[in-house]
Formats: structure tokens, C-alpha cells, sequence
């Protein structure tokens, strides 16, 4: 019984120790040039004004905003914003 409750209270407190953990599931979980992804990237570059205009998460003017944001507009290492591999060239280098 004693092996029971040790064993319970040591559960509850990973599970509490896991929720506090600085680790945001929604960003691992965020596939590359989904709509999560552009969520995610937009929260770490953030493309608009402070009263929320901007141009769409994922749209050809959305990818070129990031791009000069980041200072990459141009750079002939940077895949074609139509491209899967932009998505991924931008996870890697900047959001990672």
C-alpha cells in the first residue's frame, strides 16, 4: 500500500514538475509551413503593426515581410518562398 501512494504522489509531482516545464508542446508539435507553424514563427517575427494589420500567416507578402525582418531578402542561400524547403531553411536558422 505504502509503494502505492509513493508511487502516486511521485506521479503527481512529474506531473506537476512536466506542466511548469519551460517547453511549449505547440511549438514542437508544429509542422513546417502549417498553419501552426506560421502562427508560430509570426509569434517570434512578428510581421504586423501593434493594431493588428499585416499581411496574412503564410502568404507570399507574409514570407517577404520575414525575410527583410530578418535581414535574409535576397541572399541567394534562402530557398524560393513558394518552396516547403523556406519553411524549413527559416525553422532552422531562426526559430530553432
Amino acid at each position: 500500500m505504502i509503494k502505492i501512494q509513493t508511487l502516486a504522489i511521485y506521479s503527481l509531482g512529474l506531473i506537476v514538475i512536466t506542466g511548469c516545464a519551460d517547453i511549449d508542446e505547440y511549438e514542437i508539435n508544429a509542422q513546417k509551413c502549417s498553419t501552426e507553424w506560421y502562427a508560430l514563427a509570426e509569434k517570434k517575427i512578428s510581421t504586423g503593426d501593434s493594431q493588428g494589420h499585416g499581411p496574412h500567416f503564410g502568404s507570399m507578402e507574409w514570407k517577404s515581410v520575414i525575410e527583410f525582418k530578418l535581414g535574409i531578402r535576397d541572399d541567394a542561400q534562402v530557398p524560393l518562398l513558394e518552396s516547403e524547403q523556406w519553411c524549413n531553411y527559416i525553422d532552422k536558422h531562426f526559430l530553432k
